[in-house]
C-alpha cells in the first residue's frame, strides 16, 4: 500500500471548520505545521458555545485563519479562494441531521446544494489538488444488503438530507468529470467522541441523564432485532480523511466515493450499556438511563454498516477505536466540560 504522506506546505481549506470533524481535522494539520483556512457559519442549530469553545482552541495557531461565513454566500467564497489559494478543500460545511430535514428543509437545500455548487464553482475557477467532501451512509437509504459497499444501488434516498448528499455526489462527479476537478467523496457513518454534536443519540442520552430525565430508544424495544449501528470514533475519522488528502483519485478517474466508518456495527442497547459504564466511571457512581421504548422512527434505517476495504486499499485506513474506549473517552470530556457534579 504505496499513498503519499501528507504535504506540510499546501494550504487547506476545510469548511465547517468549527464543526466536530472540521475542528479535529484543523487541529491535526496545524499541529504539523500546516496553514489552515476555516469557514463556518457558526449556525446555531446545536449549542454554538461547543463551537466558539472548539474555534477558541484553533485561534492560538499562528497558521490558521478564520472567516465567519456561510458557504451558500458565493461572493465571500469566491473571494477567499481568490485570497488565499487554497491547494486542498475540505469541504465539511452542511446541514447535518436525518431528523431535522423533516422540521427545516430550507436549511439543507442551502447548505447542502446551492453551497456545495459554490465550492465545486470556486474549485473550477481556482484550480485545487484535491477537493475533499463529506457524503453520508444516510444515501444507502434502506438497502437490505450489508455491509454497504461503494458499488451498491443508493437511488432510494428516504431522507431529504440523504438526497441532499446523494446529489452532492452526482454534482462532484459532473464537475469532476468537465473541469478535471480531483474530488473524493466520503460517506462518514455515525461519528462520536468528546466535543461531539450534541444532537447525536449518544450526547443526547448523557444530557438527558443528567437532566433527570428518560432517554427514548427508537428500536420498539425489540431488542432480537435491534437497530445496527457503525459507529466510528472521531481521531479514526481524522486519520482516515489525512490519509487522502495528499492521495487524490488519478487522471483517469477524477472522481471517487469512499466509505469511511468501522467495519464493525454494534447494537444499539449495547452501545447504550457502554455509554452507562463509561459514565459511571466518569462520575465515580452508577448511571442507568432511565429507558422509554418507542417505534423506529420514519427515515431511520435498521442498519448501517460500512464496508471499509476500498479506502484501506487506498491509504491503509483502518480504526482502531474501541466503543468502549471512546465512549470513556467522550464520557471523562462530558463530566469536565459540564461540570457534572
Amino acid at each position: 500500500m504505496d499513498y503519499k504522506q501528507l504535504d506540510t506546505s499546501k494550504t487547506y481549506l476545510i469548511t465547517g471548520g468549527t464543526g466536530f470533524i472540521g475542528f479535529f481535522l484543523s487541529k491535526k494539520l496545524l499541529e504539523q505545521g500546516c496553514r489552515v483556512i476555516g469557514i463556518d457559519n457558526l449556525n446555531d442549530y446545536y449549542d454554538v458555545n461547543l463551537k466558539h469553545t472548539r474555534l477558541e482552541l484553533l485561534k492560538p495557531f499562528e497558521k490558521y485563519t478564520f472567516i465567519k461565513s456561510d458557504i451558500s454566500d458565493k461572493e465571500v467564497l469566491m473571494k477567499t479562494f481568490e485570497e488565499y489559494k487554497p491547494n486542498v478543500v475540505v469541504n465539511l460545511a452542511a446541514q447535518a441531521g436525518v431528523r431535522y430535514s423533516l422540521e427545516n428543509p430550507d436549511a439543507y437545500i442551502q447548505s447542502n446544494t446551492i453551497g456545495f455548487y459554490n465550492i465545486l464553482e470556486a474549485c473550477r475557477h481556482n484550480p485545487v489538488d484535491h477537493l475533499v467532501y463529506a457524503s453520508s451512509s444516510s444515501v444507502y437509504g434502506a438497502n437490505k444488503k450489508v455491509p454497504f459497499e461503494e458499488v451498491d444501488f443508493v437511488d432510494n434516498p428516504v431522507s431529504l438530507y440523504a438526497a441532499t448528499k446523494k446529489s452532492n455526489e452526482l454534482m462532484a462527479h459532473t464537475y469532476s468529470h468537465l473541469y478535471k476537478i480531483p474530488a473524493t467523496g466520503l460517506r462518514f457513518f455515525t461519528v462520536y467522541g468528546p466535543m461531539g454534536r450534541p444532537d447525536m443519540a449518544y450526547f443526547g442520552f448523557a444530557d438527558k441523564y443528567f437532566n433527570n430525565e428518560p432517554i427514548r430508544v427508537f428500536n420498539n424495544g425489540d431488542f432480537e432485532n435491534d437497530l445496527y449501528r457503525d459507529f466510528t470514533y472521531i481521531d479514526d475519522i481524522v486519520e482516515g480523511v489525512e490519509r487522502l488528502l495528499n492521495n487524490p483519485p488519478t487522471e483517469a478517474v477524477t472522481h471517487k466515493v469512499y466509505n469511511i466508518g468501522n467495519n464493525s456495527p454494534e447494537k444499539l442497547m449495547v452501545f447504550i450499556e457502554a455509554l452507562e459504564k463509561a459514565l459511571t466511571k466518569a462520575t465515580g457512581r452508577e448511571v442507568v438511563f432511565e429507558k422509554i421504548f418507542e417505534p423506529i422512527k420514519p427515515g431511520d434505517v435498521p442498519a448501517t454498516y460500512a464496508s471499509t476495504e476500498l479506502l484501506q486499499q487506498a491509504v491503509g485506513f483502518k480504526p482502531k477505536t474501541t466503543i468502549d474506549e471512546g465512549l470513556q473517552k467522550f464520557a471523562d470530556w462530558y463530566v469536565e466540560y459540564y461540570k457534572v457534579k
